[in-house]
């Protein structure tokens, strides 16, 4: 519930969202408070990308979200070139439209320069325009691994640093990687080639920044400019959002901080209910704030990856509250493994243990599950 911040200057009092409601709205938002009746494609064009760091969550991020979802139908749109793996918001692959991926990289260059401005001191004696365009026209002949990448631009500076070399490449043009990788249930190593060569169009101007904010706020507000910007990975945002204040409505979080939002976008009542979701690792409602805690308790921060072990997380009542993994041996049951990071309810287990079966029906082939509970401890010993 949003309640009313006092003020003694006379102006209008400032409506104060709670953790819960604030959780709600952006649940709503992500399409997890109810299944939507969407394809995969407009699903991936409202959250701006599907974070796609490995090749299994953005799958496992639509199953979460969407009526009816079946691994098939995000497999054809890549196959397609409807979607593409890019590097694009936090300098990390995210599977985008093909509009996106187009005007998406545009806006986020100046963090690509960032990256490439830490690797600058080992790029002594490199002409970075000639390393563009020495790259691009390599990567548009055939897509190649970064290891032919790098080995192609050591003949060109052959003192270089090998992995500064790549990186540049990575940062100054905008490389996808192409299929079988990131298909379901096919292997395929890492090939890069340019967007526009693999969409076959030309590279399209960033959009306005104004419009940016907008889409991000459909998708993850009420939110900060600071939550913007680490989802983003952009910096001086601060002017964007005051150009844009006359055609926002404000909040203030329970800490004071100001949030922005749509006027019209959803704020549902905090105590709507929230069904249980397993969500991947990396998951855009993990990601997408600087303050967190709308969804991750403060005392569980950090427990949906202990060093380079990352986990999947599950939601109860809208809040991180267990790590999940799914197991599927040859020739026996699909296992999901729950361990809890609080104790869960018997009600609670019961709706896990029917999301579970859903889930292992449309992502597995085995014939039956097992799900199983218990404390958390690092499943990666």
């Amino acid at each position: 519930m949003a309640a009313k911040k006092k003020t003694s200057t006379g102006t209008a009092p400032v409506p104060v969202l709670t953790t819960r409601a604030l959780g709600r709205a952006t649940l709503e938002r992500q399409l997890l408070l109810n299944r939507a009746a969407m394809s995969p494609r407009d699903a991936v064009a409202h959250l701006v990308g599907l974070q796609a760091q490995n090749t299994k969550p953005p799958y496992y991020q639509l199953l979460a979200r969407l009526q009816g979802f079946r691994p098939a139908a995000l497999s054809t749109l890549m196959e397609s070139r409807e979607v593409v793996r890019i590097v694009t918001l936090r300098s990390t692959i995210h599977t985008h439209t093909a509009e996106d991926a187009l005007t998406l990289r545009p806006l986020v260059q100046p963090a690509r320069d960032r990256e490439l401005g830490i690797f600058r001191k080992r790029l002594t004696g490199v002409d970075l325009d000639r390393l563009r365009e020495l790259s691009r026209a390599y990567v548009e002949e055939a897509p190649r691994t970064p290891k032919e990448i790098r080995t192609r631009l050591l003949t060109e500076w052959p003192d270089a640093d090998p992995q500064a070399l790549s990186t540049a490449a990575r940062c100054l043009l905008p490389l996808v990687q192409v299929t079988p990788r990131g298909l379901w249930d096919m292997s395929g190593g890492v090939a890069l080639t340019t967007v526009e060569r693999w969409l076959g169009r030309a590279g399209e101007e960033a959009p306005d920044i104004e419009g940016a904010v907008l889409r991000y706020l459909g998708a993850f507000g009420p939110a900060s400019v600071k939550d913007m910007q680490v989802w983003a990975g952009l910096t001086r945002l601060k002017e964007v959002f005051e150009r844009l204040r006359p055609r926002l409505v404000t909040f203030r979080d329970e800490h004071g901080t100001e949030l922005f939002d749509l006027p019209d976008a959803p704020r549902p009542a905090e105590d709507t209910p929230a069904p249980p979701r397993f969500l991947p690792e990396f998951d855009n409602i993990l990601l997408g704030h600087a303050d967190r805690t709308r969804v991750i308790p403060p005392h569980l921060k950090g427990l949906n990856g202990v060093g380079n072990q990352n986990y999947g997380s599950v939601l109860v009542d809208g809040f991180f509250a267990a790590v999940w993994r799914l197991d599927t041996p040859r020739d026996a049951p699909a296992v999901v493994t729950v361990q809890e990071l609080r104790p869960l309810t018997t009600a609670e287990r019961d709706a896990l243990t029917e999301e579970a079966a859903d889930l292992v029906a449309t992502m597995t082939p085995a014939a039956g599950h097992d799900i199983r509970f218990a404390t958390f401890v690092d499943l990666g010993r």
